[in-house]
């Protein structure tokens, strides 16, 4: 057969051309993780308000893989609620290393003829940018039965070590079975490793456990195809952070520090003023646009995002929330789920919103709770003031209309609507709607007596010199 040029070629020696392969991920989560010390799965753990492993998947899924299978063993149940929808799964059980956990997969990619990358749910910042080079390294011209990603970490001491001369693997060993020559090299192994889905299974049967462990190591496919007179291939990660494995609550609490220092430059760098960086914790999704102004220890749980030129103070804590532009919250305020601020909106201390909607330039300065509401736009919410929108079996709606005024220390009784322009009397307690330019009071009849306290206090002062006087 007769070929004129590379693309023909390339269909002829490996069918669809190398970038058109479809690509699986297998994750490997199958771990006690007993350094954890937990009753939940490790990779379910989370860093700034989401579980490791769904950091990890962002990554997968950028890369848009035709297949994903998820390798589990203790507490599998709970990843499979989890991610249900999202992946296949396979069960190591017993778990006989790493080699042995990708074997698993190998029925749930029955038919499947492409590329593979095998991930670690317990690593979870490997960007998609890194997959992707291990992908178009393992597509280059030279065709490498494997692709490892490596690193150099500060200390390499506990870390296997990848044997390579300009990029190409001499040999794979495990620390505790290497060599003093080969404990020298830097680069290490992070674990992670693409091949094509015919040449890694086809590897895996030929890996013994004859080590130090008793365990069929997953690298060990790559000593078995340069045994095989073939090319491996090592790419390097830019960073050892990319690929730290989290298996105790300290190696948690790093990944947590080590993500928020990073989404901290990330805010800075992009136009928000942070006024003590390191007392400020992000999530995940937290959106924050040029010109917002975050104060000191502020928290944003997930679902967050914050407008240009809004100022976050001090001590305060948002999740799922909308901060409109140029809106203020806090100090030491509150907004849960569904809290919305429109534009110069303002709450001050101690005020909670929940699944309320503070109207454009609306205020609800201190000491309040809102929940299920709707505030009108230019409505003054005064100290004190609550919505008191449970009856102990269902929440109720409150809305408040453009302009409103609510004294302070008032209770507004849900189901309720308070027109616009309308005036709710300090320390009223209201259960019946009120029309729009109309005065509410609801406040029982003041009771008068002159001279009253005079004559208890003189009373009482006897009563305590006769006391006094008994004691001595």
């Amino acid at each position: 057969m007769w070929v004129t040029d590379m693309e023909t070629a390339m269909k002829w020696w490996h069918g669809p051309r190398m970038s058109e392969r479809p690509i699986a991920a297998i994750i490997l989560a199958a771990g006690k993780g007993t350094r954890m010390k937990s009753s939940q799965h490790k990779v379910l753990h989370a860093i700034a308000g989401r579980p490791m492993i769904e950091h990890l998947l962002a990554s997968v899924e950028a890369l848009e893989p035709a297949r994903l299978v998820t390798i589990v063993g203790e507490y599998r149940e709970q990843l499979e609620e989890r991610l249900a929808d999202r992946c296949d799964f396979a069960v190591q059980d017993p778990q006989l290393g790493t080699g042995h956990a990708v074997q698993q997969a190998k029925n749930a990619l029955q038919g499947f003829d492409g590329d593979v990358l095998v991930l670690y749910g317990d690593v979870p910042f490997v960007k998609a940018a890194t997959m992707q080079t291990m992908i178009d390294r393992l597509r280059a011209v030279d065709a490498p039965a494997a692709v490892v990603l490596g690193f150099e970490p500060d200390d390499p001491l506990r870390y296997g070590r990848v044997v390579a001369q300009q990029g190409r693997i001499l040999k794979m060993v495990e620390y505790k079975d290497a060599s003093e020559e080969e404990r020298a090299c830097t680069m290490c192994n992070s674990g992670l490793l693409a091949a094509r889905s015919d040449d890694l299974f086809e590897l895996l049967e030929r890996v013994q456990n004859e080590n130090a462990q008793g365990e069929y190591y997953l690298p060990d496919i790559v000593n078995i195809a340069i045994a095989d007179g073939r090319n491996c291939a090592v790419v390097s990660s830019d960073s050892a952070d990319e690929v730290a494995g989290i298996n105790s609550r300290a190696e948690l609490a790093a990944a947590e520090a080590q993500w928020q220092s990073v989404a901290r430059e990330d805010a800075m760098a992009n136009g928000v003023t942070l006024r003590a960086p390191e007392t400020v914790f992000f999530s995940y999704d937290t959106n924050l646009a040029e010109d917002v102004v975050v104060e000191a220890n502020v928290v944003f749980g997930p679902g967050v995002s914050v407008a240009s030129g809004a100022v976050i103070r001090a001590f305060s804590h948002l999740e799922g929330a909308q901060v409109g532009e140029g809106a203020e919250v806090g100090p030491y305020a509150r907004l849960r789920p569904g809290a919305v601020l429109e534009k110069d909106s303002k709450v001050g201390n101690f005020v909670e919103l929940k699944k309320t909607t503070l109207g454009e330039g609306a205020k609800a300065n201190h000491l309040t709770y809102l929940g299920d509401a709707t505030i009108g736009a230019g409505a003054n919410i005064g100290a004190g003031t609550i919505t008191c929108n449970y009856d102990g079996y269902f929440k109720h709606q409150t809305t408040i209309g453009p302009r409103a005024f609510i004294g302070s220390n008032s209770a507004l009784i849900a189901p309720l609507n308070i027109g616009a322009d309308a005036i709710v009397a300090a320390g009223s307690a209201v259960s019946r709607d009120v029309a729009d330019g109309e005065l509410r009071m609801v406040r029982a009849d003041q009771l008068v007596k002159p001279g009253w306290a005079d004559r208890f206090h003189d009373t009482m002062k006897r009563k305590k010199k006769a006391s006094a006087k008994k004691d001595g």
